[in-house]
């Protein structure tokens, strides 16, 4: 087939001195950071949906993007193979080491699931051709349970059991579709498990079969003997009012509920945090503070928008302390960074779409680097250290292994007039010491 984009060649790096638009100037794949190459650190995925699907519209307006595979009344099987080839041009050119999708991104919906999942099917084979061809990887994949009209009232929290058993027999096949392509995540996105009233819903109900849904997926991965990770990825709200899966917090909690805490992490994504009305790096630090941090979406929002804008990251002084508390934990493992993030509605030229993602590779990239630099140097932690080491004192250890009561700290206080003197928390200092490295 036809190169998509001719003009562009493999994306070079070429140092933090090049002017050139199309090379990278800090994503240099082979370079050893802390004893680990960048691309491994990374683990960089480009999202099928927003890449290859987004046509550049919104509710304001039609799409702006011109591609050939979105024009109507065509072949839809000849498009999502069109699709398969201008994608893994574009990962070649670009060096991505992974991509992720939703079964509706790769191909078209039949008339019932049985049909819809033959035509997934027949366009995988594109999709393995290509894979093994490039060497590109399938970081995760996942079912959309959200875009039809029959998923308006949820999937898992449907009403309706027999919604709930058409998504399960759709999520069923995409994770065996996951597994055939190797891939090394599955993520699950409520997009519509939650509500828009409370005076049409009943929260308790909902909720177990939330819990029942993801404990049948884990059934059916150990069934197969698919040996990735199961992801939950949480937002608050939109396209609900109120999403149960809100923040890292809430579905840590909802693990716990069901059980699910050894087998499910979670997916974070910036522009989700933020809405949340949390910082991308609480998300990332609560979710490793509890060992569930799985993978990451990279895309951020706009502080002026109240919804999820998804636009490519572009500043890396925000990302470095979210990278710090990656290091410092020992790196992802089988998750990366994907870019859910699409075009702006006026980028309508083809090698936006690079420019879109060698400005968010870089920026990621960047912010390895100045994080690596920060956790090498010592000084922040030695300030947390410091700040905490009254714990590790006779009387810290002691009130956290459970030798004290209340009455005995009562009697200890008593005792010895103890008057402990507040410390300042020398918040300015730090800020300043972190931007030293950024």
């Amino acid at each position: 087939m036809q190169e998509f984009f001719p003009e562009i060649e493999k994306i070079p790096f070429e140092g933090p001195e090049s002017r050139n638009p199309l090379a990278y100037r800090f994503y240099e794949p082979d370079r050893v950071v802390m004893g680990r190459r960048m691309e491994d650190h990374l683990r960089i995925a480009v999202c099928w949906w927003h890449t290859l699907c987004a046509p550049g519209s919104d509710v304001f307006g039609d799409g702006t993007l011109g591609r050939p595979w979105h024009a109507t009344g065509g072949d839809e099987m000849a498009q999502a193979r069109q699709k398969v080839a201008v994608g893994f041009e574009f990962f070649e050119k670009l060096g991505n080491p992974f991509f992720c999708f939703h079964d509706r991104d790769i191909a078209p919906a039949g008339d019932t699931l049985a049909s819809s999942c033959d035509l997934l099917d027949q366009v995988l084979e594109d999709v393995e051709a290509a894979m093994a061809r490039s060497g590109t990887k399938l970081l995760w994949g996942t079912a959309n349970l959200f875009g039809h009209p029959r998923f308006a009232a949820g999937a898992a929290t449907n009403p309706d059991p027999e919604m709930f058993a058409y998504a399960a027999a759709q999520v069923k096949h995409v994770l065996e579709a996951t597994h055939r392509l190797g891939g090394e995540n599955y993520v699950l996105w409520g997009g519509r498990e939650g509500y828009d009233t409370l005076l049409n819903t009943d929260l308790r109900r909902e909720q177990e079969q939330l819990g029942r849904f993801l404990s049948l997926v884990v059934e059916h991965k150990h069934k197969i003997g698919f040996t990735g990770t199961i992801l939950i990825e949480p937002k608050p709200c939109e396209p609900t009012k109120h999403q149960y899966d809100t923040d890292a917090a809430t579905v840590i909690g909802f693990l716990r509920r069901f059980g699910l805490e050894n087998e499910v992490k979670l997916n974070i994504e910036v522009n989700h945090a933020t809405l949340a009305g949390h910082s991308f790096h609480h998300e990332i630090a609560w979710a490793l503070g509890e060992n569930l941090l799985g993978s990451v979406d990279a895309n951020r929002g706009d502080p002026q928008n109240g919804w999820d804008t998804d636009q490519f990251p572009n500043d890396h002084v925000e990302l470095t302390p979210a990278l710090y508390e990656i290091l410092k934990a020992g790196g992802l493992q089988s998750g990366g960074f994907n870019f859910d993030a699409h075009l702006r509605r006026q980028s309508i030229s083809p090698d936006d779409l690079f420019h879109a993602h060698i400005g968010g590779i870089d920026t990621l990239a960047r912010a390895l680097l100045c994080a690596a630099a920060l956790l090498e140097d010592g000084s922040l932690q030695a300030h947390v250290d410091q700040r905490y080491q009254g714990w590790e004192s006779a009387l810290g250890k002691e009130i956290l292994s459970g030798q004290t009561s209340l009455a005995d700290l009562d009697t200890l206080v008593r005792e010895k007039n103890l008057e402990p003197k507040p410390q300042s928390g020398r918040q300015e200092m730090l800020e300043n010491l972190v931007n030293r490295f950024t």
